[in-house]
């Protein structure tokens, strides 16, 4: 078979699965991927089903996460806000930036509103996530932890006489997992940035240097990767953030304005923008791909964590929509819609974003270079993580299997930055994506004793 027919064997497969993960309902007008709907739904139940958890418990999350319950006696591998970052690393990305203006571009500036309403409803199935990944993990060896998705779907599937249904999802997670954790979209993103703005035209150079700086941190497992994401995340997060304050003091009078635009937008819209519908849509789904909540794929981080209580974990992970799209998705919508750059045509994605700094910093540019390194580089660190574990969990958890992965892992990186990989972007997307569909069946399962857990929980640091 010549390398032209498997590229479009390889096409026809990856557009074949995308098809079908993202097939979407239409509703006047609009289309609804099931898989958003399959989150939003589930972030719904939850929320309701332990009564507000998202808004009830954000104080004592803080509490938990600033170490005021911490036990340096407790089993785990990390600390709970080493957990966070770690986390935060795989969301906090391009999705901030680009997603942002894609939401705007196709649902106008009220699908911020209710890409904050998806944010604040999973934190909810963050909660539930994480409290099970720490309930369910299991102690290796050499005394590191394992956990995640994989192993609580399991035992969600055990405990309703379904052992054999069980092991298959879990292995269907962890495989999708495995696959989804390939680094092509971020290398090549980071690249294509560079190449605008510095002129750099390498792409395999560009590709060898990432996998290097990748590996350097891998190699050394979850405590190295929480100790850079420790950092990094603080430090993307405060440059992306110090040039939006600067930007948004700069223009003051405009906020109160933007902020009328949005809300008025959110349940008037303009019929170009498919209706409140359509709206409702974008936001939901720009919000589903930012903070990944249903996903499955930061409890296995949070898995880590050093706690005996897996119900302070779940508290920790409510806050990450909180960051990723209340904080940050919304501070971005304000700088596009105090810009006014959402209603000139043409621009699109992290071109909207970069015209809205642009129109007050020439140099914005290579902030934005930097910034989409930053966060690319540390979410392709954080899924390395997530994909050795699901590729231990199918493999073992021997030295020879985790360096065999870690190589793969870095080679996959190395070839990121080549161009014309389409196929493979949609691919890699509809693998994640798939994690959902066992990940929330295994969270409805299990829903009863999070509740019964998080009562116990409660009533132990009542006051």
């Amino acid at each position: 078979m010549s390398d032209f027919s498997f590229q479009q064997a390889f096409e026809w497969l990856s557009s074949a699965i995308a098809s079908v993960v993202f097939y979407a309902i239409p509703i006047n007008g609009a289309a609804l991927p099931v898989t958003v709907l399959w989150l939003v739904l589930g972030a719904i139940v939850f929320t309701c089903y332990l009564g507000f958890i998202n808004i009830r418990g954000f104080s004592h999350a803080i509490r938990v996460v600033r170490g005021d319950y911490a036990d340096k006696t407790d089993k785990g591998d990390i600390t709970q806000f080493q957990a966070l970052s770690a986390a935060l690393s795989g969301t906090v990305g391009t999705g901030n930036i680009a997603g942002v203006a894609v939401a705007i571009a196709l649902g106008g500036p009220g699908a911020t509103f209710w890409m904050i309403v998806a944010g604040f409803l999973g934190m909810t199935t963050k909660f539930v996530e994480c409290t099970l990944a720490v309930k369910y993990r299991v102690y290796n060896a050499d005394g590191s932890t394992s956990g995640g998705p994989m192993y609580y779907i399991k035992a969600a599937l055990d405990k309703y006489g379904l052992p054999r249904l069980g092991s298959f999802l879990a292995a269907f997670f962890a495989i999708a997992c495995v696959f989804g954790s390939a680094g092509f979209v971020h290398v090549n993103q980071g690249f294509s940035q560079v190449k605008l703005v510095t002129g750099f035209d390498n792409a395999w150079v560009f590709g060898l240097v990432y996998s290097f700086l990748v590996g350097l941190v891998i190699v050394g497992g979850i405590q190295s990767i929480a100790r850079v994401t420790s950092k990094l995340v603080p430090l993307m997060c405060a440059i992306y953030l110090s040039a939006a304050f600067v930007f948004l003091a700069m223009h003051f009078d405009a906020i109160p304005a933007a902020i009328w635009t949005i809300l008025h937008s959110a349940f008037a819209p303009e019929a170009a923008y498919g209706g409140v519908i359509g709206v409702i849509i974008q936001g939901f789904r720009r919000a589903a791909y930012s903070n990944e909540a249903g996903i499955g794929s930061s409890p296995i981080a949070h898995s880590a964590a050093r706690t005996k209580d897996p119900v302070s974990e779940g508290f920790v992970g409510l806050l990450e929509p909180f960051i990723d799209t209340v904080v940050i998705c919304t501070i971005s919508a304000l700088v596009i819609v105090v810009s006014g750059v959402y209603l000139q045509p043409g621009l699109d994605g992290v071109q909207m974003t970069s015209a809205a700094f642009g129109s007050v910093f020439d140099w914005f540019p290579l902030v934005l270079m930097v910034a989409l390194l930053l966060f690319g580089y540390s979410t392709v660190v954080s899924w390395s993580f997530y994909g050795l574990k699901s590729w231990t969990y199918l493999f073992g958890h021997s030295d020879f299997t985790q360096r065999s992965f870690k190589v793969l892992f870095c080679t996959v990186v190395a070839i990121g930055a080549v161009p014309n990989m389409l196929a493979v972007f949609d691919f890699i997307d509809s693998m994640i994506f798939l994690m959902a569909v066992p990940n929330i069946l295994a969270l409805y399962l299990l829903l009863p004793e999070v509740k019964q857990d998080l009562k116990a929980y409660l009533l132990k640091h009542k006051g």
